[in-house]
Parts: structure tokens; C-alpha cells; sequence
């Protein structure tokens, strides 16, 4: 068996190869999209190591796998098979409100604080975040799956009531309020 390098030296100089074999800057907006959904999927693979779990973790675990998807389906030129679906989404949308529902109602912004595993999550949102606005930013260009929009909008929301669960209902708020 043939041992493949991992290594090619074709991006030496600062481009890379879409799905289509399509040569772009590595600083492309579609790559950026991208790239931003594959270091959002580094850290979800961290969050979820660092909980204990089983069913949260098979949770993220999915959602992992919808946001390779998602990538995958931005790396492509002309992809006109959607990412994710309906169901995907609404499936996000019941654990948001399966997680709500068992949290105090939010009356402030809140900090980031009281553990480890609610401070990754909070992570994994704000890359979450800026995965969207990188989408955003490749839509003006060229067609986005709306569906995998709202998935990742949703996705962020799902983070963030999970960081609120894994913090154990010790909030820490935010002191100084928006005049």
C-alpha cells in the first residue's frame, strides 16, 4: 500500500482547492465559510469531551455532523442539494425549548463564567456566530442553502441555552447596563 502525503505544496502560495478542483485565494469568502464551520467543529468536539452527558454528547455529536455538512456544501461550486432540512432545524428548535423550559427567565445579559463546560459552549457560539456572518458575507456572492442559514442561527441559540444549563443556574450578570 502507497503511503499518501499529507502535504502537497499546492497551497504554498496561498490558494487552495474548492470541491470542484476550483483554485481560490485561501482568504476567499467561501473559505472563510468553511473554515470557520470546520473550527467551530474543532471546538463542539471539545465541548463534548468535556461533559459527561451521554445524551448531550450524542446531541452534539449530530450537530457535528450537520455542520461538516454544511461545510462540505459550501466548499462545493454549484451545490444545489441542500445541507440540512426542516427537520434538521426543528430538531434543534425542540432542544432549545426542551433546555428552556427547565431555565429561569433571562432578564439581563449574562457573563460567560462558572464553569469550564459552559464557557466552551459560550465559545463554540461566538465561533458559531462568526460562522453565520461568514455565510452572510458568501451569500452576497453566490447562493447560500437558506436552510443551512437558519441551521446555523439556530445553532448559535442552541449553544447559548446550553451554556446557561451548564452553568447550573449560577448566572453571573452583567453589571454595567446599555444606556
Amino acid at each position: 500500500m502507497k503511503k499518501a502525503n499529507i502535504y502537497t505544496g499546492t497551497g504554498d502560495c496561498g490558494s487552495t482547492s474548492l470541491g470542484s478542483g476550483t483554485r481560490v485565494p485561501k482568504d476567499h469568502p467561501r473559505v472563510e465559510a468553511y473554515g470557520t464551520l470546520d473550527e467551530l467543529n474543532a471546538h463542539l468536539g471539545l465541548l463534548a469531551a468535556s461533559l459527561d452527558n451521554a445524551q448531550t454528547i450524542g446531541f452534539i455529536t449530530e450537530i457535528e455532523n450537520s455542520v461538516f455538512t454544511i461545510g462540505c456544501h459550501l466548499a462545493a461550486e454549484n451545490n444545489n442539494v441542500a445541507p440540512v432540512d426542516g427537520l434538521d432545524i426543528e430538531k434543534l428548535e425542540k432542544e432549545i425549548d426542551a433546555i428552556s423550559a427547565s431555565l429561569p427567565p433571562l432578564r439581563s445579559f449574562i457573563l460567560p463564567a462558572n464553569s469550564e463546560q459552559a464557557a466552551r459552549a459560550n465559545v463554540c457560539r461566538t465561533i458559531c456566530r462568526r460562522a453565520e456572518r461568514a455565510m452572510v458575507t458568501l451569500n452576497r456572492e453566490c447562493e447560500v442553502s437558506h436552510n443551512a442559514m437558519v441551521y446555523i442561527n439556530r445553532l448559535s441559540d442552541y449553544l447559548f441555552v446550553l451554556q446557561r444549563q451548564l452553568q447550573g443556574g449560577e448566572e453571573k450578570i452583567w453589571q454595567k447596563p446599555c444606556k
